[in-house]
């Protein structure tokens, strides 16, 4: 299927803005980094999602009759974030004419809790740097599709699997307006024995998913040299609120040897994100 045509991008002038927001009537999209939204400031109540990054944003930002308004800090950033959007079919999206340069109301020099509401993992952003360029990737348990539109779009071969039919369909529907090489398909991986391949893929990727007795067949379907980028909630997370089943949670160092004998290239154990989680990015040494 061919990607959907694109629509023009609307504009609002800084002031419209500024009266939508007052009044509650608009979300805002702020599409400049992390530096420039908190050094420079931003429009209070803002979400922060880097236009690198706009690719998960179909799929993660929450449902809304509210029409959104982008911004960066002159106004190019902003008008390709809205192109794509309307691409994957929102309705009411609108660019901010001139962008921050340009806005006179209040601003707010917090940082917003990582990408949490609007984006991909910071874990997955982070790790970039080690991701296999281009390669035959598996999303685990990818749910709407946040993880897998992203490499997708950055040129990764992604199967994503999930055990949801709604997700699914959404997903493939998605990535057939955007124009997009995606396989989406329905598996239930705790199904007994389930079988991932056998060295199929450069990349395996799972995001607050854990079903232990799957690690096996994870570690049988990456290729030498792939590289495995895990993170899901640990035990501390019970504290916080969900999951606190000890089913979803890991404990402090059984990650690690979960996914032994990878060799570890980085992990981390804390809160990120608002949650308290661990992760790893491993390579497989040996075929």
């Amino acid at each position: 299927m061919a990607p959907s045509p694109e629509k023009p991008v609307r504009s609002l002038d800084p002031a419209e803005v500024e009266r939508l927001v007052r009044d509650g009537a608009v979300r805002v999209l702020d599409v400049r980094n992390p530096d420039e939204f908190t050094g420079l400031g931003h429009i209070p109540g803002a979400l922060l999602l880097p236009v690198d990054l706009i690719a998960s944003a179909p799929a993660t930002l929450p449902p809304s009759d509210v029409p959104l308004v982008i911004c960066c800090e002159h106004g190019v950033r902003s008008v390709h974030a809205a192109r794509y959007l309307g691409r994957a079919g929102f309705e009411n999206v609108f660019n901010m004419a001139g962008g921050m340069s340009c806005w006179k109301g209040p601003r707010d020099f917090a940082m917003v809790d990582g990408y949490a509401v609007a984006g991909p993992s910071s874990w997955l952003v982070e790790n970039a740097d080690l991701l296999p360029r281009g390669g035959r990737t598996l999303d685990l348990a990818c749910g709407s599709g946040r993880h897998a539109l992203l490499l997708a779009s950055a040129g990764f071969d992604v199967r994503a699997v999930d055990v949801d039919p709604s997700k699914i369909a959404s997903l493939r529907a998605l990535a057939a307006r955007l124009g997009l090489t995606l396989e989406a398909e329905v598996v239930d991986l705790e199904a007994g024995g389930a079988d991932l391949g056998d060295a199929a893929y450069d990349l395996v990727i799972g995001i607050h998913y854990l079903h232990r007795p799957l690690f096996p067949p994870i570690l049988a379907a990456l290729k030498a040299g792939g590289v495995l980028l895990y993170e899901t909630f640990s035990v501390a997370q019970a504290a916080r609120g969900r999951p606190t089943n000890p089913a979803f949670l890991l404990e402090h160092g059984e990650l690690r040897r979960l996914v032994a004998p990878l060799e570890i290239l980085r992990e981390r154990d804390g809160t990120f994100d608002g949650r308290s989680v661990a992760g790893v990015i491993a390579r497989k040494t040996t075929g």
